[in-house]
């Protein structure tokens, strides 16, 4: 009897045996698994937003492929090892803008892409989107009063920095997307209220200064978004066209590949920022519904992961890239539908292209990294 008391292991050391394979991966499924639903049907509307195009589906396959690498990647990478990296990592990316301003290459009017020695061309900006929340979260996490009038003055400042540089590129969109991930760090990090109304004050009072910087196209765009009527066959028409798709597709929709707005040209930019109009005409409000319940998903897992973190720097870096994330539907949805102007935002991880999708599937990868060490801290506690 003894001797098989001994073979038998007690709790404890069962729950020591070893972690499971998702835990070794350190991939959330409840992370994983909706994001994975938005790409396969993202590649549905693609495929039908392209014109049928299956190079555009390869293309994207190919970049969703690099954006899971760089997940798992930055899964496996801890965070707080590389925390004394970040100002190193915001530091160049400052000056990779300044670059862009100096030396960049432009199109469409803007210019916001480097090139150097021959290699092809990327967008500085990016960066940003990962360094500021980064760098405001290490800033205000290594403060005795992160609160403080000075602290928090710095915080804005270091976010203002780049939000500038990217504005004067112009790109309008993005520096709000870095603008509202750095504001999200430091209401997290403690903001109190009087200084909150107090940027709030500052900012309405400083739209006058802004209207006057603005580029000529910036404010057309503002006085469409007033009254799109007002030019329905020049600046207007992109706003009426977009409503008109997503008005026509009902409940249920017209069906796969039978959007007549999006296949007989009269909705522009349909497999990049308006393809959420082509996924309204063509599969209708359940459609939308479904990748908002995909999108509302991911938006209480990071809110979740944030307030589950077991340090300040990850609470206010898991809660900062997880709102931005939210804000980047809301703008993209905004826009599209009338409710806001356009600038240029794309539907995360739906809109053609690669560097969004890479970035934002890093910030996904975050999560991951600092939902795996609350994991592992409490299996050694076990």
């Amino acid at each position: 009897m003894a001797d098989f008391q001994r073979s038998v292991p007690d709790a404890k050391s069962f729950l020591r045996r070893g972690p499971s394979i998702l835990s070794r991966s350190r991939i959330d499924l409840w992370l994983l698994l909706p994001v994975l639903c938005i790409m396969g049907l993202g590649l549905v509307v693609l495929y039908s937003g392209a014109g049928a195009s299956e190079e555009a589906v390869n293309k994207q396959l190919l970049r969703y492929g690099v954006a899971l690498l760089g997940m798992l990647i930055m899964a496996h990478i801890n965070l707080r090892e590389i925390e004394r990296f970040v100002p190193l990592f915001y530091v160049i990316g400052v000056l990779l803008l300044v670059a862009v301003l100096l030396f960049g290459v432009g199109a469409k009017g803007a210019q916001r892409w480097l090139q150097v020695f021959g290699m092809p061309r990327f967008q500085p900006s990016e960066l940003l989107k990962l360094a500021v929340p980064l760098t405001v979260a290490w800033y205000l996490c290594g403060r005795n009063h992160p609160t403080s009038f000075g602290n928090t003055l710095v915080a804005f400042i270091l976010v203002g920095i780049p939000v500038f540089l990217i504005a004067k590129q112009p790109d309008l969109g993005t520096a709000l997307l870095i603008g509202a991930s750095g504001l999200f760090v430091i209401f997290f990090g403690g903001l109190l209220w009087r200084y909150m109304m107090l940027a709030v004050l500052a900012g309405a009072a400083g739209l006058p200064v802004l209207w006057s910087f603005m580029h000529a196209y910036q404010k057309q765009r503002v006085m469409t978004f007033l009254d799109p009527e007002s030019d329905p066959l020049g600046a207007g028409w992109n706003i009426i066209q977009s409503k008109i798709a997503i008005g026509s597709g009902g409940f249920t929709g017209k069906g796969w590949l039978q959007g007549t707005q999006s296949h007989l040209d009269f909705l522009p930019e349909t497999h990049t920022d308006f393809i959420i109009a082509v996924l309204a005409e063509e599969f209708g409000f359940l459609g939308v519904l479904l990748l908002l319940f995909l999108y509302l998903f991911i938006l209480i897992r990071g809110l979740i992961i944030a307030g589950k973190a077991q340090d300040p720097f990850s609470r206010m870096l898991a809660a900062g890239l997880t709102l931005t994330f939210f804000v980047y539907v809301v703008v993209n949805i905004g826009m599209v539908s009338g409710l806001l102007p356009v600038v240029g935002v794309p539907l995360p991880l739906v809109s053609y292209g690669g560097t969004s999708a890479v970035t934002l599937m890093l910030s996904i990868g975050m999560l991951m990294s600092i939902r795996a060490q609350r994991t592992s801290r409490r299996m050694r506690k076990v």
